[in-house]
């Protein structure tokens, strides 16, 4: 599964705005939850590139506009390779999601915090075969024998190992040294909204590890216009930013940049260990343990699931692509 997978789908097949609707609800719904990622679910769902590509339109269009040289006619053209009729009956549904689910999320993570960190806990190590995968996949496209081949797992596994340290540390920080301040809102939301492109990675994910998660979560049941201001700003500037930063260095350094992500993952996995002290500090396994292995299971074998379906989908697609080719070299020749 990679941004570039085989098989991608045409705006074609996803036209029907009902449809559409239905395939935001189900990426807001899982956007709500650590561990899960709503960029997977775009890719299970067939709509991955048509959202990324749409948004990056969108990006480019406000650069025209702001750059010239030709700047309405520029972002007039950019705009019109956004594909609306996927994009914005999307967008409703994710809102409309986000909206009914963030309430009963943020109350179920204050009132039963064990369980739910064993539930998110199973899910984000389930979340950690996609980066891996990808990385397996890429130096697998590296000729045998070659010493690139036998030195790069070594160096993708410090490359890992560093990031794993480094958010490990960071997440050990006790949660009130990062209060939400209006600056971390926005940075917040400018790192959660790369893992729009990052198929794996959850946001809601990144926000629990800077300890933003039930803030955000209230703010968005409350209607907290000042807290989700800030946060929209810091969503379009990592939009802009981020995301698209995030698409050089995927195009030019994949698996670097894909272990940077994995090692973030497993690093992060210090946030969601079920028995902690109010302070953050790890305890040993205690009440509710039986419930919590339960649960930890149950978030594995969905995030897992997922996963399962997403590579059955490539592979079908990436299928559909040859014999595609394979035809179309008949009738040319």
């Amino acid at each position: 599964m990679t941004p570039t997978a085989p098989g991608e789908p045409t705006s074609r097949r996803h036209t029907s705005i009902l449809g559409n609707v239905v395939r935001g609800a189900l990426i807001g719904t899982v956007e709500t939850v650590p561990g899960v990622s709503g960029g997977t679910v775009a890719l299970v769902v067939g709509i991955y590139h048509e959202l990324i590509g749409s948004a990056s339109s969108l990006v480019s269009a406000a650069k025209a506009l702001i750059t010239g040289p030709d700047r309405a006619a520029g972002a007039r053209a950019r705009l019109a390779e956004v594909q609306w009729r996927v994009l914005l009956p999307v967008m409703a549904g994710m809102a409309a999601a986000v909206l009914t689910v963030a309430g009963p999320m943020a109350d179920a993570v204050e009132h039963h915090p064990t369980l739910m960190r064993g539930l998110f806990l199973g899910m984000v190590l389930a979340s950690v075969a996609v980066p891996v995968r990808m990385i397996t996949a890429s130096i697998g496209a590296v000729p045998l024998g070659s010493r690139t081949r036998r030195q790069r797992p070594l160096r993708l596994l410090a490359v890992g190992a560093v990031a794993a340290v480094l958010t490990f540390l960071l997440v050990s920080l006790e949660p009130t040294r990062l209060t939400p301040h209006p600056l971390v809102i926005v940075a917040a939301a400018a790192i959660a909204v790369s893992a729009l492109v990052l198929p794996g990675l959850s946001g809601s994910f990144l926000l629990l590890t800077l300890s933003l998660y039930q803030p955000t979560l209230r703010a968005v049941d409350t209607l907290d216009l000042g807290y989700l201001g800030l946060f929209a700003t810091g969503a379009v500037v990592g939009l802009a930013v981020v995301v698209k930063a995030l698409q050089v260095l995927l195009a030019r350094y994949e698996a670097m940049t894909l272990s940077a992500l994995a090692g973030l993952m497993v690093g992060g996995l210090r946030a969601l260990w079920p028995w902690q002290s109010d302070g953050g500090t790890l305890l040993a396994p205690g009440a509710q343990l039986g419930a919590v292995m339960g649960l930890g299971l149950l978030g594995f074998a969905v995030v897992l699931g997922l996963v399962v379906v997403d590579e059955m989908v490539t592979r079908r697609g990436a299928a559909q692509q040859v014999r595609e080719e394979i035809a179309q070299t008949l009738a040319t020749g």
